[in-house]
Parts: structure tokens; sequence; C-alpha cells
């Protein structure tokens, strides 16, 4: 019997999307579970050693992926791995994006929504690693402001914050509204911004679909495109147009294609 890549296609991506979360699930509860569960034992550094644990599952999430789909190739800048004590923003294309920039920097936070700290496991990972809550409602005013008064030391320790500025995906891979939120904390600490530029998770995420998109080679890029240090006590000084500046320089790459 004859079969096409067409006919192929939609098996593989099952398998490989159903071997992806046997990771998340068995591997997670075999390898990591008890890890997490001595973390907790930790009275000092506590964080950290949770940040740097969801840094390790997700690196070997990305192994696997990449064992597991030969077509995919990951390409990171080495300007990026060595950032530090940097506000980072990053335009947003796939859920593949935040655990991606996880698994790149042993020491980091970054804004999660309200929703995902419900969930079972998955919500205290999130609040012994210090991540923070994207809105002060739904009884979450208290996680949101310690976390945030915080930030200072955490950056000055050598820890990354990141940030999607658009808030959420964008389906179409145009850049969408940027909130001011990442800006206002990065003036708020006087801390340094690095712009990132993700490109292609989408295409082997595609946003609505559950299958990974497996038989086509897909280059997922991460690379700077960007670097400010702004003088946030100057005079002249306007949040405005530093949002503006960064907005226009995420812009031209696209552009470019």
């Amino acid at each position: 019997m004859f079969f096409s890549v067409r006919h192929i296609k939609p098996v593989m991506d099952v398998i490989v999307t159903l071997l992806l979360w046997i990771y998340f699930t068995l591997g997670f509860a075999l390898f990591f579970a008890p890890r997490y569960a001595a973390a907790t034992l930790r009275r000092a550094n506590r964080e950290a050693a949770f940040q740097r644990l969801n840094c390790l599952f997700f690196q070997g999430f990305f192994r696997l992926l990449r064992l597991i789909t030969p077509g995919v190739t990951l390409n990171v800048g080495d300007e990026v791995r060595t950032i530090r004590s940097s506000i980072i923003v990053c335009n947003h294309l796939s859920y593949l994006d935040p655990i991606f920039l996880i698994s790149l920097f042993e020491k980091q936070k970054t804004i999660v929504k309200n929703a995902f700290f419900n969930v079972p496991a998955f919500g205290w990972i999130l609040r012994q690693s210090g991540y923070i809550p994207s809105s002060a409602g739904d009884d979450y005013a208290s996680l949101m402001i310690s976390n945030v008064e915080n930030i200072r030391e955490y950056l000055a320790s050598g820890g990354n914050i990141f940030i999607f500025p658009e808030g959420t995906r964008s389906r179409t891979g145009r850049l969408g509204p940027f909130n001011k939120g990442a800006f206002s904390i990065a003036r708020y600490c006087r801390a340094p911004i690095q712009c990132l530029m993700i490109r292609n998770t989408n295409r082997l995420f595609v946003p609505g679909r559950f299958r990974l998109n497996t038989c086509i080679p897909v280059a997922i890029d991460v690379e700077r495109i960007g670097a400010f240090d702004p003088d946030y006590g100057d005079p002249p000084f306007r949040l405005s147009v530093l949002i503006r500046e960064i907005r226009e320089i995420y812009e031209g790459r696209l552009a470019k294609g």
C-alpha cells in the first residue's frame, strides 16, 4: 500500500507531540518532581534553585525536540546567552516562546497570566520561582507587589526578567500593540533593556493547533536586535519615546523578513 507524505505527516505530528507531552508529565514526575521537592527544603536561594530547575527542565524538552525532529534547528546568538541583570523584551509568536527563553537563562523571571497560578503543581512552581502575576486581580495583589518590590535586588544579583510587551501571541506574525508594563518596570528599577527577536516558533507550533508541525524544516532563531540603557532620571526622558523607538526597531526587522 502506498502512503504519501500527506498521509504520514499527521501521524508523525501526533507521535512527536505525544512524546513531548510524555516528557512533560512522566519526565517531570520521575526526574524533576523529587528535585523540586528537595528545593523546597532550602531556606536560602529557594527561588534561584527553582529557576535553575525550570531552565534544566526546558533544556531537556528542547533536546528531545531536536532529537525526534531532525528538521528543527535552534539558533541562539552568543550575545543573547550572556545577557544578565536586564529587562528582556521579546516579540511573541507561540506558546514555545516563554519556555524557550526559560531554557536560555538559569536566573529568570517572567510575567505569567493569573490563570496559570491556579493550575495544580504548575502554579505552585510558578509561585516558588518568584514569577509575577500579570495583574493584581483574583487575590494576587500581594504576590504581585512582593515580587515587583524585589525586582531591583534580583536584577542586581544577575537575574533577568523577560516580558512580552504584546501581552499575548500574535496569530498573524505581525507585531501587536505594546503594553507599557515592561518598560515601566525597567524605569522603576533603573534597568537596561535588551530587545530580542524570536522567529519561526509559530511555524513549529501553529497558534490554534494542538499538534506540532514536525515534518518541515524549521529554524528557530533568537537574536538581540537592540540594547538600551536610558538615563531614566534625565528630565528629557519620556517613556513613550523609548517605547516608540523600541517598536520601530522590531517593525524594521520584521519588514526585512
